[in-house]
């Protein structure tokens, strides 16, 4: 049985959950009126929420500062951070888990691997510190749009990413983390059970029948990879927020 605030819904026992970057949005940019108004449409059908790997205030800067109003369920980082219609739930922090001697010794193993990496260009904000993860971007995450995109073909070409995560996974064995290369430029560090599916526990008693599940980097290793795999979700792979907007459009007649 859906949860009474949803019954005004035709499709109250149906949950639409959304990646954020490459999926409602172009990578790092704002929502488009178009997918605005089919989010809009969609609302009246069935729940939405968006579940993104950043924090609330980017999110806020790319969805619009209407957020929490415009979803029923919004998970920032993973939903380590959750809101319902609004509200906070309980959140869970990494520092907590991973104790100060532990985070040292990975900060410093990360910031010497940055200082021998070659790399054609360096902007700043290497190491981003989270909530509930550490990001970690070898170019760094002030490069602009341009760069980014500059990063992007030169990590593909390269590896640095790939090979930058292989290396912390040999050396932090011990510990029970997940790498999760996402985006264009950067990747995410977070204890392993920490990736999108987390959000899942948050929506266990409003006695959803059916989760879809739309997002770009559903490949593995992707940061939605997880979660579109999961059996409690129907996943569905996207490659631009024009693609959500069509997808969207076709199962649920808007």
């Amino acid at each position: 049985m859906a949860a009474s605030e949803f019954q005004y819904k035709e499709q109250p026992e149906t949950l639409v959950l959304f990646d954020v970057d490459g999926t409602l949005t172009p990578a790092r940019l704002t929502i488009s009126n178009e997918v605005r108004d089919t989010l809009k449409k969609l609302r009246q059908k069935v729940c939405i929420g968006f579940v993104g790997g950043s924090d609330l205030s980017k999110q806020l800067e790319q969805l619009g500062p209407t957020v929490l109003d415009d979803f029923d369920f919004a998970f920032s980082e993973n939903g380590l951070t959750a809101y319902r219609l609004g509200n906070e739930l309980a959140s869970q922090s990494f520092i907590n888990w991973i104790g100060e001697e532990e985070y040292n010794k990975l900060a410093k193993f990360i910031l010497k691997y940055l200082s021998e990496i070659d790399l054609p260009k360096r902007r700043g904000t290497f190491l981003e510190f989270r909530n509930g993860m550490i990001n970690v971007s070898p170019i760094g995450r002030n490069a602009s749009t341009e760069e980014r995109n500059e990063y992007e073909k030169y990590d593909k070409e390269h590896q640095i990413r790939a090979k930058f995560v292989e290396a912390l996974k040999k050396e932090f064995a011990h510990l029970a983390l997940t790498f999760s290369i996402g985006g264009q430029i950067s990747f995410d560090v977070f204890p392993t059970g920490w990736d999108k599916t987390y959000c899942l526990q948050h929506v266990k008693g409003d006695g959803f029948k059916e989760i879809h599940f739309f997002g770009d980097k559903t490949f593995k290793g992707g940061n939605d990879f997880e979660i579109y795999e999961d059996e409690r979700t129907i996943g569905h792979s996207v490659n631009s927020p024009d693609d959500t907007v069509r997808i969207l459009s076709e199962i649920f007649n808007l």
